[in-house]
């Protein structure tokens, strides 16, 4: 007896469930040519169907798909991909196999090909302009946040009973306190500095005793001042924006004003009055301590006794110098305290967004302390005070 043969798409499951494997054929009427596909199209059932449509050239009316029995995924994409190369309307599908080869279509899109990056003066150019743009809007935001300080401070001027005395205090410990070791250590090591560079350049022309001069006018004038209000920028700005900032974070700042606390009242004043009040203060000790490291150094290595360092500090260094170093204290710490709560009141999102407003508090600051001391050695210089 001679051996049965098998359908050729014997490895299908359907067929063994007496389902029709895939299979086409091909007619013509008055519209075209028309290719009318049957049995089961999925991928164990498909046999050489691919191959066969493959071998179609030409274009083609129709693709119908009346006598298919079953279509997967696979099945889809090999009628979308014909369809797609002949031009052929597919008919004769029902809801669900039209919801199949709507999907295929939609996916079966080509792969946008990367964008090709501009050239390189065009990304420098890109990447300043973005500065710009983000420097000019904190910048008007800065503005805008220093004129509702003022409208807080003459609300608290007309209604001194709002003002939050315990919080002001404990951001004074906060701010003058706790940093009088680190700033008058680092005064001290400035005032060494400053004497030491300045003898070895004097030395040269034999004017040693000129130190005494440098260290106490720079000093008072400038390094003593400038120097505490980068040290408070680094600690005490950063710690502001950090906590207004987690209180942002945590919702804390929006539920105060549910319970009509104003934010700008129980959290920024304090630290801003704070700032302004103890950076007088910590300028001038850090002055004091800084003349004392040059005395010092001025002791040890150039023989200058410390009553004499003392006399001539008295004779080169005018009460002006103090009087500009006073001036300018509060100011930085305005600029301190404003910058550090408004970067805070700026957190939005995430944990990340904290660090990177407190960074941007510490840069502020110190960009606007310079700027704002600049201005001040030119209005002093303009007025005789110099």
């Amino acid at each position: 007896m001679g051996q049965i043969g098998l359908p050729r798409n014997a490895n299908c499951p359907t067929v063994r469930r007496m389902a029709q494997p895939a299979d086409l054929t091909e007619r013509d009427d008055a519209q075209g040519r028309i290719i009318s596909l049957s049995g089961t199209l999925s991928l164990a059932c498909l046999g050489d169907l691919p191959r066969r449509l493959d071998a179609i050239d030409g274009d083609v009316a129709r693709i119908d798909l009346g006598a298919v029995e079953h279509i997967d995924t696979i099945g889809a994409w090999v009628v979308h991909r014909f369809a797609e190369r002949t031009g052929g309307e597919i008919v004769g599908a029902d809801e669900d196999e039209h919801r199949l080869l709507d999907a295929v279509a939609r996916n079966d899109q080509p792969l946008e090909s990367p964008p090709v990056p501009p050239p390189p003066i065009i990304r420098v150019l890109a990447e300043i302009g973005e500065a710009v743009k983000i420097t000019s809007h904190t910048m008007i935001g800065l503005i805008g946040f220093l004129g509702a300080t003022v409208l807080t401070i003459g609300h608290l001027a007309r209604h001194p009973r709002s003002i939050r005395i315990n919080a002001v205090v404990q951001r004074l410990e906060v701010v003058g306190i706790k940093a009088l070791a680190i700033v008058g250590l680092m005064s001290f090591l400035v005032g060494i500095v400053i004497a030491q560079q300045g003898s070895v350049q004097l030395k040269q022309f034999g004017m040693e005793v000129l130190t005494v001069n440098l260290v106490g006018r720079l000093t008072f004038r400038e390094l003593g001042v400038l120097m505490t209000a980068i040290m408070v920028a680094g600690r005490s700005g950063s710690a502001f924006a950090a906590q207004i900032g987690t209180m942002m974070l945590n919702e804390e700042v929006d539920a105060m004003r549910t319970i009509g606390v104003q934010p700008m009242e129980a959290l920024v004043m304090p630290r801003i009055l704070a700032t302004v009040i103890m950076m007088p203060l910590l300028g001038f000790y850090a002055s004091v301590v800084a003349i004392i490291g040059g005395g010092f150094l001025c002791a040890v290595a150039l023989d200058i006794p410390p009553v004499t360092f003392v006399q001539r500090l008295r004779e080169v260094v005018p009460i002006t110098d103090l009087y500009v170093g006073l001036v300018k204290a509060p100011v930085f710490g305005l600029i301190i305290g404003i910058a550090g709560c408004f970067q805070g009141l700026q957190v939005r999102g995430n944990a990340e967004e904290v660090g990177a407003r407190t960074t941007a508090a510490v840069v502020q600051a110190i960009f606007l302390v310079i700027v704002s001391d600049a201005i001040f050695a030119v209005f002093f210089t303009w007025v005789g005070w110099n």
